[in-house]
């Protein structure tokens, strides 16, 4: 089975470490959970072993006398959608997100989209697929019925829309779920020229890879870009929960720097208000929030730490380094669309491009996130620790996931993958000399760590 349990999803390569089997099992395990729900709803992304998967999951629900509502092909966002929208008691997404075709898994959440995280019910579920689900099999068979949530999700991300200029935008959803929906959505909007790419769901991601974070994804946006002279350009990973952006010069966009811009927007509607972030953003996220009369609040990697602190501050808004932006009026739930239409909104109301909007925004100077396969990544963060426990510039060390540690003109967050077998850095400066200097100096630090 593999290490396929993860902080706040199932995942793995298919079918060594999830397959028909193990899917059966994690249904048998929410039965076991969820004793009191009758109706479990199940979504799918545009992966080739979805359906088989899909089938697996119905077939042991349905033999456990449990009803179904199959939502079909959805992106993710669709199916936090249907959880909070028609009041599911439990949704399934089969999904791996942005990992390669060769991967899969699951998504779930409770009522009101609440999504699992490993401690609260992800490890409950490893533990029965562990231990052997007693299969409860029922004269009784469970009922499948099939409902289209296209419209209404439409209509739920139309009523967002506040677009006052018109706009030239290349949107690629990189062959993923969302690709119907980005096309019909947009029709409605007059204001909007669409140039769509990739938007026929195809599960072998033929023209690029599902992850937007990676160069060679954006290659067809930003030449498509240059080609139209749109005034931006969308990715989305290949179940649209994330969304990344480049300007009309093609320059990516930080997602962190796109946290700020919404949330000053959703400030100046909602007056002071609780705005999350991942500790991996920017300096400049906090200080832009306290700047328009907000408090700043950090939290974990990750959509299900980031859902629980957001419903306990009641927050209109959250938003994390990996192009994840989470809004309370969406159920507290992360939505690629949705964000897209919250920048298309901002920019449409200034009379000036992208880049001059993101320019205002950008204080200082981040490496991104920077990746090192390692054997042992506890002994690696320890070791690194370790390095910088008697040095005297440190002004503050947290240990809220991974190691941040914190000097006057520059920090690192170094931290293990919770989906793969990695240690992460992200370091910024105040310039980049600054930033190149401490790059050069942490990467040694962590390549001699296991030595």
């Amino acid at each position: 089975m593999g290490g396929i349990f993860h902080a706040y999803d199932i995942r793995g390569i298919y079918p060594d470490e999830i397959n028909e089997e193990i899917a059966q099992k994690i249904a048998y395990a929410l039965c076991e959970m969820f004793p009191t729900v009758q109706e479990f709803c199940i979504g799918r992304d545009a992966r080739i072993s979805s359906p088989s998967l899909f089938t697996s999951i119905m077939d042991a629900f349905i033999s456990s006398g449990k009803d179904i509502t199959d939502i079909g092909m959805v992106s993710t966002p669709m199916s936090y959608f249907a959880s909070g929208k028609y009041g599911f008691g439990v949704t399934i997404q089969i999904t791996a997100s942005h990992n390669p075709k060769e991967y899969n898994g699951m998504k779930i959440c409770r009522e009101n989209a609440i999504a699992l995280s490993y401690e609260g019910g992800i490890k409950e579920i490893e533990e029965k697929v562990k231990s052997g689900v007693i299969v409860r099999p029922t004269i009784n068979k469970g009922k499948v019925k099939k409902l289209n949530i296209a419209q209404d999700y439409i209509q739920h991300i139309l009523s967002f829309v506040d677009i006052q200029r018109p706009l030239k935008i290349v949107v690629d959803a990189s062959n993923g779920a969302v690709g119907p929906i980005v096309e019909k959505f947009f029709s409605n909007i007059e204001n909007i020229e669409l140039y769509p790419l990739f938007c026929e769901p195809d599960g072998t991601f033929p023209n690029h890879s599902p992850n937007p974070m990676k160069d060679e994804a954006l290659e067809a946006l930003k030449a498509k870009v240059k080609e139209t002279g749109a005034d931006l350009g969308a990715i989305f990973d290949a179940d649209g929960d994330r969304v990344m952006f480049i300007d009309e010069n093609t320059n990516r966009i930080k997602p962190d720097i796109i946290t700020a811009l919404i949330a000053i927007e959703i400030l100046e509607k909602e007056g002071p208000s609780v705005i999350g972030y991942d500790l991996r953003s920017s300096r400049a996220v906090p200080e832009i929030i306290r700047e328009h009369n907000g408090k700043p609040v950090i939290t974990r990697v990750g959509h299900a730490y980031m859902k629980e602190v957001m419903r306990k501050e009641n927050s209109p808004f959250a938003g994390e380094l990996s192009g994840h932006y989470y809004f309370r009026d969406n159920y507290f739930a992360d939505s690629g669309m949705l964000a897209l239409v919250k920048v298309l909104n901002i920019v449409s109301k200034q009379n000036k491009p992208f880049s001059e909007i993101i320019k205002e925004l950008n204080r200082y100077y981040a490496t991104g996130e920077i990746n090192f396969r390692v054997q042992d990544p506890d002994q690696v963060i320890a070791k690194v620790e370790e390095s910088f426990s008697y040095n005297p510039d440190v002004i503050n060390v947290m240990k809220l996931d991974g190691l941040t540690v914190e000097f006057n003109n520059w920090w690192f967050n170094l931290r293990k993958s919770n989906t793969e077998p990695l240690v992460r850095l992200n370091l910024e400066a105040d310039t980049p000399e600054k930033l190149e200097e401490k790059k050069r100096f942490l990467i040694e630090l962590i390549e001699g760590a296991e030595k």
